[in-house]
């Protein structure tokens, strides 16, 4: 894996046979990025990442001087691998890496965030619960983004703050934003 722009640019990270988490491919991740950076300022901004596994995602963020990045991944090895390759980066001090059912946490946690990137396994089914505690929660902040990176069959454009998907290859991302009922208008425009 390779961080593909800002200050950590080029910098490399092997990920251990037989790890338990799928990385976002590059090509999606880099047109992710894009995006984002076309339509925001995303320095300094408050990052969650769900799901967060190789911590790939995070490290990105980070990279383009993020403000803060909180992760969290319910499994051990993804934990341990995340925390050991920020602290070889060099940015520990800029994650909160956290061993937690994401579900669970959504539910109990006090903090709020700019952005939430959630990459959940493309085979559950509870992509649309996250969208759903997220905006029941109120845990974006003003004009706060949520980014759900899904598979191919799983569809989540019933939800009340959907705004588009876009494709990658196999990989899929679901943008939502807070909207209040005056304004329905989507605040993020994709050019084709």
């Amino acid at each position: 894996m390779r961080i593909i722009r800002g200050n950590l640019k080029s910098r490399r990270f092997s990920i251990p046979k037989n790890f338990p988490s799928r990385p976002t491919t590059d090509f999606a991740k880099e047109g992710l990025f894009n995006l984002l950076e076309n339509q925001y300022d995303i320095e300094d901004m408050k990052v969650l990442d769900l799901c967060a596994g190789t911590g790939n995602i995070s490290f990105e963020f980070v990279s383009r001087e993020i403000g803060h990045v909180t992760c969290v991944d319910k499994d051990f090895n993804c934990v341990k691998f995340i925390r050991q390759t920020a602290i070889d980066f060099g940015i520990e001090v800029k994650m909160d890496i956290i061993k937690a059912d994401i579900i669970l946490f959504l539910k109990k946690t006090d903090l709020t965030f700019d952005i939430i990137f959630s990459d959940p396994p493309y085979d559950v089914k509870f992509h649309d619960q996250i969208a759903q505690i997220v905006f029941e929660r109120k845990l974006l902040n003003e004009d706060g983004l949520l980014i759900i990176e899904h598979g191919r069959h799983t569809q989540l454009q019933k939800i009340p703050q959907f705004d588009v998907m876009r494709p990658y290859g196999n990989v899929y991302f679901s943008f939502f934003t807070n909207r209040s009922e005056e304004n329905t208008d989507s605040k993020l425009y994709v050019v084709e």
